[in-house]
């Protein structure tokens, strides 16, 4: 696993892709992509920020060719904050995404037994609007499958976090709450929080059964980001982006070169 998340990170550290990762080190199960990424997680110089989920929806599964969510590492260097300027670099995917993310208040360590949303959301301190901007190492992420994204971090390149929401969330409908983004005045999408497997809530139920399933504890103090409320927005160089939740919040970014 060492090779492959070398290969990896050299590849997102340059801003440079390749068709795959070679046959000898290539992942072959879900559980082999995570090995990778967990791997991938260690050369980071700072303790995890967090979570993210990729393909929460039906359009986000068919956009990388999968059956269903992966999850994937938030690392600190690579969060902004809200405001910021964010380079574009060689971003291939070329976009922006508006997302529910949960800070977390309590550690949940994995357990043979699923976790049900409501205990989990025992377990949450804050909601935040965020903005996460994708990416992928491959020169064609459709190609490539579930293990070999999520050794390539289940897409994850850039995020804001907005800041917490002094609303009571806790009492508000999730599955309708309406979210808007806005890239330069030029393109605006809507959506809503049902977008997100149904409900962002069952969103981050999932996301802490997956890493119980591959041993992995997440912790108080981390950050989940529950996936694209919207059609993802197309950006570009120069660009700013606006993500608003109504009664929730929002955040803005500014896209660098």
């Amino acid at each position: 696993m060492t090779s492959a998340a070398d290969l990896v990170w050299e590849h997102w550290r340059d801003g440079r892709r390749m068709a795959a990762l070679p046959e000898p080190i290539r992942p072959r199960t879900r559980a082999d992509g995570y090995a990778v990424q967990a791997t991938l997680a260690g050369r980071s110089a700072y303790p995890l920020f967090g979570w993210k989920i990729a393909a929460t929806s039906v359009a986000g599964q068919r956009h990388i060719n999968v059956d269903g969510p992966l999850a994937g590492r938030l690392f600190r260097e690579r969060v902004y904050e809200p405001g910021a300027e964010v380079p574009f670099g060689t971003n291939s995917m070329r976009v922006a995404e508006a997302e529910f993310a949960f800070r977390m208040a309590a550690d949940l360590p994995p357990r043979g037994e699923p976790y049900v949303v409501d205990e989990v959301l025992d377990a949450v301190a804050t909601l935040h609007p965020a903005i996460e901007i994708p990416d992928s190492r491959y020169d064609d992420f459709t190609l490539v499958g579930a293990p070999q994204l999520i050794a390539d971090n289940a897409c994850a390149h850039y995020f804001v976090l907005g800041p917490a929401t002094t609303a009571d969330w806790r009492r508000m409908d999730l599955v309708v709450h309406p979210v808007i983004g806005t890239v330069s005045a030029r393109e605006t999408r809507t959506g809503k929080g049902g977008h997100v497997l149904g409900d962002p809530r069952i969103a981050l139920a999932w996301l802490v059964n997956e890493l119980s399933d591959i041993g992995v504890t997440l912790r108080a103090g981390e950050v989940v980001t529950t996936g694209t409320c919207i059609v993802p927005l197309p950006i570009a160089p120069g660009d700013r982006i606006r993500v608003d939740f109504g009664a929730l919040g929002g955040v803005d970014a500014r896209m660098g070169t």
